[in-house]
């Protein structure tokens, strides 16, 4: 089993490697990378007969794919929220659109150039940089923790999260790193020219985390520099 979650929207469009040839089952969330609706995926190549000997009322072995159905309805959904549903079809759509490969493509770009001013600033990036959407950040040698680091972030109106690294010293709770995309950024239309302002406003933060001046200076600056770039506009 394989669960795609994170790169889906990347790996529909071939820029990181199928896993479906090596998994009976993948799944996904619908937003993320694939920038749909907040849901979920449950995805099998073959159908195949279960492994645990499950049978139906006449005794035949079930399929895995009625397996899967029934651990599903009704076994933890409710009613199906038919808003969403539509909403999965018309990010589906979007996603075999042109517009969308530019998207995908533009977003391991925006990622790269991100990762690479971060270790320009000394910044300790767990896999070295990023081959897809997001980095880890180890941020022990800046003397931080990933929570201190994302409580200051988040006065400064830019939001990461708190993240365990390899050999994570602290609690779940605390943490030692932070994680950072690019998918957001890039579909309010940022580009690599834009990432380098990107690091300097977090490193400042970073650098500044117990200086409440300083993290209202830059959430005037990311306010005022974001009003260029929509949420949402018709």
């Amino acid at each position: 089993m394989a669960d795609i979650a994170h790169p889906a929207g990347l790996i529909a469009r071939g820029l990181l490697r199928d896993p479906f040839p090596h998994c009976h089952i993948v799944t996904t969330t619908t937003h993320k990378t694939l920038r749909g609706p907040r849901g979920g995926l449950i995805m099998m190549g073959k159908d195949f007969q279960n492994p645990w000997g499950l049978t139906t009322p006449k005794g035949e072995i079930k399929m895995m794919s009625a397996v899967l159905d029934g651990g599903v309805f009704p076994g933890t959904q409710g009613g199906p929220l038919e808003h969403v549903i539509a909403a999965k079809a018309i990010a589906f759509g979007e996603a075999l659109d042109d517009s969308f490969m530019k998207y995908a493509t533009q977003v391991i770009k925006n990622a790269k150039t991100m990762a690479a001013g971060f270790l320009d600033k000394g910044y300790s990036i767990s896999s070295g940089g990023t081959d897809n959407h997001c980095m880890l950040i180890d941020l022990r040698n800046k003397n931080l923790t990933g929570k201190k680091a994302e409580d200051a972030l988040i006065k400064a109106d830019i939001t990461v999260n708190k993240n365990m690294v390899p050999f994570d010293d602290k609690s779940p709770f605390v943490t030692s790193g932070i994680r950072i995309g690019t998918a957001a950024v890039t579909t309010r239309g940022l580009k690599e020219k834009d990432m380098g302002k990107v690091v300097e406003l977090i490193d400042t933060v970073l650098m500044n985390s117990e200086n409440e001046t300083k993290i209202a200076d830059v959430k005037k600056e990311v306010n005022k520099w974001m009003k260029k770039y929509k949420l949402f506009a018709w």
